[in-house]
C-alpha cells in the first residue's frame, strides 16, 4: 500500500465510529483506524477484513487522499427513478380539499 498519512488521531476515529450511521461510513472509519493504528498494511488485507473488493478499498483511499475525511464520508445520493407523475399533473393545494371530499364521499364537485 502506498504510504498514506491519516491526519485524524486514533481517538478521533474511534469517536467518529460511535456516531457513524450512514451506509458504509463505519467501514471507512474502521479502515482508517486500522491503518492509523498499524494493524493493517495491505489493501488486500483491508478488503478481506471488510469483505470488500480491493478496488473499493483503493477508491476509498484515493478519496481520502484527495479530500480528507469529509470527502471520504460524503454521502452520495443515488440518482433514483424519475417521477412518473409530472409536476403539471400533480394536484395543486387548491384542489386538495375537493379531492379529499371526493375520496371521502365518492362525490365530486363537478
Amino acid at each position: 500500500m502506498h504510504e498514506i498519512e491519516i491526519a485524524e488521531s486514533e481517538e478521533e476515529l474511534k469517536k467518529r465510529l460511535q456516531t457513524a450511521n450512514f451506509g458504509n461510513q463505519k467501514e471507512k472509519l474502521i479502515m482508517l483506524w486500522w491503518i492509523k493504528s498499524g494493524q493493517v498494511k495491505e489493501q488486500q488485507e483491508i478488503g478481506k477484513r471488510l469483505a470488500k473488493d480491493t478496488s473499493t478499498v483503493t477508491r476509498w483511499l484515493q478519496r481520502y487522499r484527495s479530500g480528507g475525511l469529509s470527502e471520504l464520508l460524503k454521502i452520495k445520493k443515488a440518482p433514483g427513478a424519475k417521477p412518473k407523475i409530472h409536476d403539471a399533473a400533480m394536484p395543486t393545494a387548491v384542489n386538495y380539499a375537493a379531492l379529499e371530499e371526493e375520496l371521502k364521499t365518492g362525490k365530486g364537485n363537478s
